[in-house]
Order: structure tokens, then C-alpha cells, then sequence
């Protein structure tokens, strides 16, 4: 074999393993770096629009949740004994306005009656019953 036959074979190699190398090497940039990269990029882009809509549906049930709804105008109190019938005290408020002062009278009326229980109802313009809201 001659010389330029030896030489002209490396370069065959060479040009072989360069071309192997150079291959590796961007299949591993290709499948480390890039790839999972957009798909990091994509998840954490993704993950921050499922909480931002998460957000803004928890937002969206508070508000129509706290929204205010018609309460009523007048509230009273009604009286039950230890058996659970609907009785009368005498000399005890039993009409009110608002729903605080109402609760406060049904507190006190509590500890002044502790055998009594005590409703808080008020007639509602969707129901022929009046409804009862809190009950001690």
C-alpha cells in the first residue's frame, strides 16, 4: 500500500468519526436541552394559566356566593318549650328589623329562659311558612 492510500483511509475515518461526533452531539443537545426545555416551557406556562383559572373560578363562585341576596324587613322571635311546642311569654319583645339585633335579644332571652328555645323567622316572599334562620 502506498502512502497517499494510508492517508487517503484516515481521512476517511476522521471524516467518519467527526461526522459521528458532530451527529451525538446534536442529538444530545436535541433530546437534553431543547426539547425538554420547550416542554418545561410549555408545562410551567400551562401550569400558570390552570392556577390563574383556578383563581378566577374560586373568585367567580365568591362573589356570586357573597352576593347580596333580599333579606327581609322584618324579623321575630318565636318561643318553644322544653317540649318543642310553640308557646308566648309575657313581657318579652318578639318583633325586630335587622337580623343583629334580633340575634342579640335571642341571646339574652336565652339566658334569661334557659328551659325556652328560641327561632328567628321571618316571612320570605318565596315561601308561604316563615323561615326559620337561626335557632338557640
Amino acid at each position: 500500500m502506498n502512502v497517499f492510500q494510508i492517508l487517503f483511509d484516515w481521512k476517511t475515518y476522521i471524516i467518519t468519526a467527526l461526522a459521528i461526533i458532530s451527529f451525538s452531539n446534536f442529538m444530545v443537545i436535541l433530546f437534553g436541552q431543547t426539547i425538554p426545555g420547550i416542554i418545561i416551557s410549555f408545562f410551567r406556562i400551562a401550569g400558570e394559566y390552570v392556577i390563574l383559572g383556578s383563581v378566577f373560578v374560586f373568585a367567580l363562585a365568591w362573589l356570586l356566593k357573597a352576593k347580596p341576596h333580599n333579606r327581609p324587613k322584618q324579623y321575630s322571635i318565636v318561643v318553644f318549650d322544653v317540649y318543642g311546642k310553640q308557646t308566648s311569654l309575657d313581657g318579652i319583645r318578639t318583633e325586630f328589623k335587622t337580623h343583629d339585633v334580633t340575634w342579640s335579644f335571642m341571646k339574652q332571652y336565652k339566658k334569661m329562659y334557659p328551659l325556652y328555645n328560641f327561632a328567628m323567622v321571618s316571612e320570605t316572599h318565596s315561601s308561604d311558612k316563615p323561615t326559620i334562620f337561626k335557632y338557640i
